[in-house]
């Protein structure tokens, strides 16, 4: 099981936009490897990602402002309503291993991979490998899987345009002496 893999999830549900109908919902889902659950998605199931969406969302910033007890309450709490459910099983040509859940709702089987992905990432790495984007104005999430925990920003075209802004800004500034 490679719940590193489960992390991202909750990285692409805290950035996707497009969480205005069913149709974002499946956009999402295909964009994270779960295109064929849309087929099954409901009303609901959107309705609960948003929540879940608003909750993650909560679970970066608490940890960009450096107040992890939030965060790992926060992070806890989700893992309260969220039980995992793992299962053994073994396809397209790999050896047994663990899947957290199979059943339940689209919604459900999202939620219990990205919150424990994420809680396993946490404990096994540090809060300090969850970011929020520091280029002005993005605020997207990220994991750090960097090797010495440099990582700032959620793309290298926010780093590019962060980097140009501070150049540029140095720039007017030894201009204006």
């Amino acid at each position: 099981m490679d719940l590193d893999s489960y992390a991202e999830l909750a990285v692409h549900l805290v950035n996707h936009e497009d969480l205005g109908n069913l149709d974002g919902l499946r956009t999402l889902l295909g964009e994270t490897g779960r295109g064929l659950q849309a087929a099954r998605i409901t009303r609901g199931d959107l309705d609960a990602i948003r929540d879940l969406r608003e909750e993650l969302t909560a679970v970066f910033e608490a940890v960009a402002k450096g107040d992890e007890e939030d965060a790992v309450d926060r992070l806890n709490m989700l893992l309260i309503r969220h039980p995992v459910h793992p299962q053994i099983t073994g396809h397209d040509g790999q050896r047994w291993h663990l899947h957290l859940t199979e059943g339940g709702r689209v919604y459900d089987q999202y939620a219990v991979s990205a919150v424990m992905g994420l809680a396993t990432l946490v404990t096994r790495l540090g809060l300090d490998r969850l970011g929020l984007c520091q280029a002005a104005p993005c605020r997207r999430a990220y994991i750090d899987t960097s090797s010495n925990r440099s990582r700032r920003y959620c793309s290298e075209r926010c780093a590019s345009r962060a980097n140009v802004a501070a150049y540029r800004a140095r720039k007017r500034g030894a201009a204006a002496l």
